[in-house]
């Protein structure tokens, strides 16, 4: 599954020749990744999904494509669009709007050289791909990450009004939780939107859960939205207890997402909680808490933590977040990601800017002989697909 016609490479000098070739080659694991966009859109809610802070339309005196994301669309998407290098915003523009999402989808997604998406199929703002979708347009296998809250919100809006009985929800979250468990290799918590880390990680009595149900039901949301900490710890335990792997947003989101409540550090009264021991706890994304990410990796056995998302956002200067990413933890505790969503452009740009920043950074370290050039393709080869694989059992 190489990256075939795109110079991942390009511009860039003194990689070692096997490194080079590894970098290019290597069939990735894309352990955190979402849908593309399943009908046409128009170009505001195209600048808007390459916005991630704020849901606003774009500014009329800006362009989103004035971004490092904006700027690398142009550069590594522009020539599979039958485009020069750096096309201008307009003709890039003109060039996708003229093609099908199924298309645009075939054309890029399987330059991303990736042979398997672990998907998390919880967040649709509008119509998405779903994983037999993206295993077609790709040619890369898939898997499905079962989102927590929305089981959970999906429960109570079946079971809405005076008649749902509070005391129930417990065992049946638990009973929904056992059942996504037989098909999905793994949960997601978006605990980090909803409260923030900052909560009391003592797991919840069933009374205390029902009472917080009751208070949800009271509230009169017209869309049911689990935002009670006590929602947020039950769930979260709940899915602890299935063993698989959880993964858990941090760091950089919408402008809803209280940042300063998503330092991963606010994790540790979770993190040292004897009965989360012997769960993987899959950090996401990370910055910019990456370094803060890298030592929970490094001190807790069952944490990891990937720099996806935060890569295609950084753009030209991804290699710096990647060198930052590998200072500390065990590189048996990183994985690859891109968190692509809506434009397959990000799921491209994400392989294509890790390939590279992996390739400079170990590169420079090979050349001043202090790594060796097969460790470095080892290290590469670990963190892109070795890492998955064990942790999701791929």
């Amino acid at each position: 599954m190489p990256v075939g016609d795109i110079d991942v490479l390009a511009g860039l000098d003194g990689i070692p020749d096997g490194l080079a070739e590894e970098a290019t080659e290597l069939a990735l694991i894309d352990h955190h990744v979402h849908g593309c966009f399943a009908d046409p859109i128009d170009r505001a809610t195209f600048e808007e999904a390459f916005n991630e802070g704020s849901p606003d339309p774009i500014p009329s005196f800006m362009t989103q494509f004035d971004s490092q994301p904006g700027f690398a669309f142009r550069r590594w998407c522009a020539p599979l669009l039958g485009l020069e290098r750096h096309a201008a915003a307009d003709d890039y523009w003109a060039a996708r709007a003229a093609l099908s999402p199924a298309e645009l989808d075939r054309r890029l997604l399987a330059r991303a050289g990736v042979e398997h998406w672990v998907m998390d199929t919880g967040f649709n703002t509008r119509a998405i791909t779903g994983p037999a979708e993206m295993a077609a347009e790709s040619g890369g296998a898939t898997s499905e990450i079962v989102r927590l809250e929305a089981v959970a919100e999906s429960l109570l809006a079946a079971r809405p009004g005076a008649g749902a009985v509070a005391s129930d929800f417990p065992e049946d979250f638990r009973a929904a939780v056992a059942d996504a468990a037989g098909r999905a290799k793994g949960f997601k918590t978006v605990v980090a939107y909803r409260t923030g880390f900052d909560i009391d990680w003592t797991p919840p009595s069933d009374a205390d859960v029902s009472a917080a149900v009751a208070r949800w039901q009271a509230s009169e949301e017209a869309v049911p939205r689990l935002v009670d900490p006590v929602l947020e710890s039950f769930v979260v335990h709940t899915a602890v207890a299935t063993r698989l792997p959880l993964q858990v947003h941090v760091g950089l989101g919408d402008r809803d997402l209280d940042l300063h409540r998503t330092n991963p550090m606010l994790l540790l009264p979770l993190l040292r909680r004897p009965g989360v021991r012997g769960t993987a706890i899959m950090l996401l994304h990370c910055y910019p808490y990456h370094r803060e990410a890298g030592y929970l990796a490094q001190a807790f056995d069952d944490v990891y933590f990937d720099v996806g998302l935060g890569v295609n956002y950084v753009g030209a200067q991804s290699r710096q977040l990647i060198a930052e990413s590998l200072e500390l933890a065990p590189f048996a505790k990183q994985l690859y990601s891109s968190d692509g969503f809506g434009l397959p452009e990000l799921h491209l740009l994400g392989a294509v800017l890790w390939r590279r920043g992996m390739a400079e950074v170990m590169g420079r370290w090979v050349a001043a002989d202090e790594w060796s050039e097969a460790d470095a393709r080892r290290i590469l080869r670990l963190i892109g697909v070795g890492n998955a694989r064990r942790v999701y059992d791929l």
